[in-house]
């Protein structure tokens, strides 16, 4: 098995926003045949068309066809699932390599799902399947940077990984991507406190971290994301191990935590949720009644002088019309309340999102780990040292997790990347931090748009 294997590597999931950005990559740095497999024969058609002829083949395929499945993936090099949400795609998909004995590789982001992997471990072992889970950005990417900054320390007490990603339009968010937000910004969040695995609610705890190169601190809330699960096989003497995230700008986020409420409570069916949330992110927006209730406050927004009572009543009185908009600012008042943002930063977003103004793009990650250096507190921090639209991981969460995909695709299927036997591995169980860079480097990354320590 090589990078230029003469087995074909599988793309299930393949017109995926991100997975693109997997195949795109990994087919400029490898000669191997790609089949390129999705329920949606239009959009393979599109993917396809941005490859050398002949490189690629097609097959539409329900991957809920069990038999169907095990038909494509057998014999292959290498299967890669790029569909989501994992939850509900990671099972199948790995029962099928299994059985085929074919190596399996994802950028699984829930922690159901990645739980459940992980406990195929015993399995895959003897059966001698690599299964390689959780290599995207975050987890993945995210996990070595850790690797890396663990290098500078004797010993390790706390871990801080955070991602931070912006909503302008065009960023490669697919719509399980936003199922998957929804799902991980209110509810129950498995994290590890006090030196055991935790729950605690999602989006309450909170921090200040300088994701962003040229933006000082950046407000994040702990969300349910699978570092905090895996990483402590590794760390387990760690006091605390917690995954922040959130989306640019902060009333973006407190939207998508105010609607992500109510699809828990049961107030909306998550479907209509998902939908709404990627017509806003995706598309021009078009709020019916939005834009009225916004020019009605003109006078106030201009003076600055609307307080947090008249904003709660103006959400009441338009519920109706606002239809979901009025759980997403329902999840503004939240963030008000908790002083996270201002009453005028909530309006001056409403205001753009009604004019069809995006914010600029903003994405990144870093890792901050706490722990001592010859005896002596130490941190080590390790970041992306680059954002932006001209960036290149950091022009959206869907580059980095597309590139970081066919980074970690590279290293598996390279020599020394086939020495690991059966088992399911996560990204600190086998990728070497320097490796990695390497590889982002063959993929077209410059070396100094990969991470930095601050």
């Amino acid at each position: 098995m090589s990078a230029s294997s003469k087995n074909p590597i599988v793309f299930i999931g393949a017109a995926g926003e991100m997975c693109q950005v997997a195949i795109e990559l990994f087919a400029s740095a490898s000669t191997a045949p790609l089949v390129l497999a999705d329920i949606n024969e239009a959009n393979l058609e599109r993917v396809i068309s941005k490859l050398p002829s002949g490189r690629a083949t097609t097959r539409k395929l329900d991957l809920f066809d069990h038999s169907a499945l095990r038909n494509i993936v057998n014999g292959a090099a290498l299967v890669v699932l790029g569909a989501g949400p994992y939850k509900r795609t990671s099972g199948p998909v790995l029962e099928a390599c299994l059985e085929a004995r074919v190596p399996y590789l994802d950028y699984d982001d829930d922690v159901e799902s990645t739980q459940a992997a992980l406990n195929l471990n015993e399995r895959a072992k003897k059966l001698g399947v690599p299964c390689y889970i959780g290599c995207g950005a975050s987890p993945g990417m995210s996990n070595v940077m850790v690797m890396d900054a663990v290098k500078d320390l004797d010993t390790v007490d706390t871990i801080d990984l955070a991602w931070w990603v912006g909503d302008s339009r065009n960023s490669g968010t697919g719509k399980a991507v936003v199922e998957h937000f929804l799902c991980i910004a209110a509810g129950p969040c498995l994290t590890w406190a006090d030196g055991k695995a935790t729950m605690n609610e999602s989006f309450v705890e909170t921090a200040y971290l300088p994701v962003i190169p040229g933006h000082g601190e950046t407000l994040l809330h702990e969300t349910a994301h699978p570092e905090p699960v895996t990483l402590p096989r590794l760390f387990p003497n760690a006091t605390r191990i917690r995954c922040l995230g959130g989306i640019d700008p902060i009333p973006a986020s407190a939207i998508a935590r105010g609607i992500g409420s109510a699809v828990r409570t049961g107030a909306m069916p998550m479907q209509a949720a998902v939908d709404y949330l990627y017509d806003m992110v995706a598309k021009q927006p078009s709020y019916e009644g939005l834009s009225a209730s916004i020019g009605a406050l003109k006078e106030q927004l201009r003076g600055g002088d609307i307080s947090l009572n008249e904003l709660s009543q103006l959400v009441s009185h338009t519920a109706e019309t606002l239809g979901p908009m009025r759980y997403g600012l329902s999840g503004m008042l939240e963030y008000i309340r908790k002083g996270e943002i201002s009453i005028m930063q909530c309006l001056g977003y409403l205001v753009n999102v009604a004019r069809g103004k995006p914010d600029p793009q903003r994405s990144g990650l870093l890792v901050r780990v706490v722990g001592t250096r010859n005896g002596s507190p130490a941190v080590a921090t390790r970041r992306n040292p680059t954002t932006g639209l001209d960036s290149f991981l950091g022009k959206s969460m869907g580059a980095a997790t597309g590139a970081s995909a066919a980074a970690f695709m590279l290293m598996v299927l390279e020599p020394a990347g086939q020495n690991h036997g059966g088992g399911v591995f996560c990204p600190e169980d086998w990728a070497e931090p320097q490796r990695f860079y390497k590889a982002l480097e063959r993929l077209g990354c410059p070396p100094d748009e990969i991470v930095e320590s601050i």
